[in-house]
C-alpha cells in the first residue's frame, strides 16, 4: 500500500475518533457506542484501531516536518 494513501486512511480515522471525543466531551454523546453497542467487541476493535492511528500519525508529523524545510 502506498504510503500516501495509507496516511490519508489513518488520518481519517484520527479526525473520526477526534468528532466522537468532541461529541463526548460537549454533548455526553458517545457515536461509537451508539451505532456499535457499548463496549462490544466490534466498538472496542474500532476504539483499538483509532488509537493505534493516531499513534502512526505521531510519526506522520515527524514526515511532513522534514518535508517542510527544517532538516534539508
Amino acid at each position: 500500500m502506498n504510503t500516501k494513501v495509507l496516511d490519508t486512511v489513518l488520518l481519517i480515522l484520527v479526525i473520526i475518533g477526534a468528532i466522537n471525543w468532541g461529541l463526548i466531551g460537549f454533548f455526553r454523546f458517545n457515536l461509537v457506542a451508539f451505532l456499535f453497542g457499548n463496549m462490544t467487541w466490534l466498538s472496542r476493535v474500532i476504539y483499538a484501531v483509532v488509537g493505534l492511528s493516531g499513534l502512526y500519525m505521531i510519526s506522520a508529523c515527524g514526515r511532513i516536518r522534514s518535508i517542510g524545510g527544517r532538516d534539508r
